[in-house]
């Protein structure tokens, strides 16, 4: 055999016993990678999860339950989830049309808009019927009427009240002038009766109006101080309704 022969049969028979080192190497490596870390793996994963996240193993319920109580939303009627009451809505519509009612504070103190809302649509649309399309006037005034009442109201009265209290009584009492508007519908207004029935109507919603107020807000005496500019108010809806 010669030298050249002898060198090339050493040289593989190193480089295999140097593959075989490396190849023992490697797996006890992966062993020590893989598998030592997954037996510490299991008790780091376990020291994460809440311990009233750990069910039993005899568990046979639901695993994820409702937080929330569905019991009292499956027993409340869908229009109290609201927040109408029609009771409270129905006992203020009595006190507006019945101006000699004496107003209960405590209800009237309330910010209810959802009779306030309807009495505006029922006059832009009875308006409409008479041929007058004032949903922007209706609106705009309401808006503004709202925001000078309140600003009249806390500077005299010493517990104050709130704009939604204010918008609330100021809907409510608008229900006659709704009346008038539906007279309008058949007959005409521009006249000396017309006039008679606005004036009436203007100091029917206003007179109501002041005693909701001094009764909710405590201002015995001031009636006529509240009732003036209250009227003054409804007078820019009557001459919508007239004119």
């Amino acid at each position: 055999m010669s030298n050249l022969e002898q060198y090339d049969i050493d040289f593989y028979q190193s480089n295999y016993s140097i593959d075989n080192q490396e190849q023992s190497y490697n797996a006890s490596n992966a062993y020590g990678m893989l598998g030592e870390p997954q037996a510490s793996e299991q008790p780091q994963s376990a020291s994460l999860v809440p311990p009233e996240m750990l069910l039993p193993s005899g568990y046979a319920g639901q695993v994820f339950q409702p937080a929330s109580n569905s019991d009292y939303y499956s027993q409340c009627p869908p229009i109290d989830k609201l927040g109408i009451n029609f009771d409270h809505i129905w006992q203020k519509t009595l006190t507006v049309l019945n101006p000699m009612k004496p107003a209960d504070g405590g209800i009237m103190n309330e910010t209810d808009l959802a009779g306030p809302i309807l009495f505006c649509v029922a006059l832009g649309a009875t308006l409409l019927l008479a041929g007058k399309v004032q949903f922007g006037y209706v609106y705009g005034m309401s808006g503004i009427g709202c925001l000078g009442i309140h600003a009249l109201l806390n500077l005299m009265s010493s517990a104050g009240v709130s704009y939604g209290c204010v918008a609330s009584v100021l809907g409510y009492c608008l229900l006659p002038m709704v009346i008038l508007s539906s007279c309008a519908i058949f007959f005409s207004l521009q006249g000396a009766l017309g006039t008679t029935s606005a004036l009436l109507i203007i100091g029917w919603c206003s007179f109501s109006a002041s005693k909701i107020f001094i009764s909710a807000l405590d201002m015995d005496g001031q009636q006529l101080l509240v009732a003036y500019p209250c009227a003054l108010l409804y007078g820019l809806f009557a001459l919508l309704t007239v004119f």
